[in-house]
């Protein structure tokens, strides 16, 4: 199954919604990811502020695939699913945005965050990555 057959399947099922691209939305996306990730790398920060910043800014630049591709959810862990279809990430990079996001809701929901210095630097450095891709992709759009 192709990468836009997938996203159109999502479409129908109720999962996404078609919405043309606004490429102002895309610009404010990607200069709040890329502040987020400056943030998320200054180590005089916590690690739950540098784990959030670093979150949210690859969650920003997968939204911005998303809405790129034309399409947008309601739902955090659908754009990252999404990834590989509208960024051309590795099933590796979702999993780890997938587990970031768990690591994130179990933080705002329930309190808890395990320090995982290691993961931390996984997600900048997949975020730098992603935002480096979705850039690219704004350049061609």
């Amino acid at each position: 199954m192709g990468k836009q057959e997938s996203l159109e399947n999502l479409l129908r099922s109720g999962s996404l919604k078609a919405e043309p691209p606004d490429r102002q939305e895309c610009e404010g996306l990607v200069r709040s990811a890329m502040d987020r990730l400056t943030d998320a790398q200054t180590v005089s920060l916590s690690f739950a502020s540098r784990f959030d910043l670093a979150y949210n800014a690859a969650h920003a630049a997968a939204l911005t695939a998303l809405r790129l591709s034309g399409y947008r959810s309601d739902k955090r862990y659908l754009v990252f699913q999404c990834l590989v279809h509208t960024a051309d990430v590795t099933k590796v990079q979702v999993r780890l945005f997938a587990l970031c996001h768990e690591r994130r809701n179990l933080a705002e929901y329930e309190g808890y965050m395990d320090e995982d210095d290691a993961l931390l630097t996984q997600l900048i450095e997949s975020a730098v990555e992603l935002l480096e891709r979705v850039r690219q992709l704004m350049s061609m759009s």
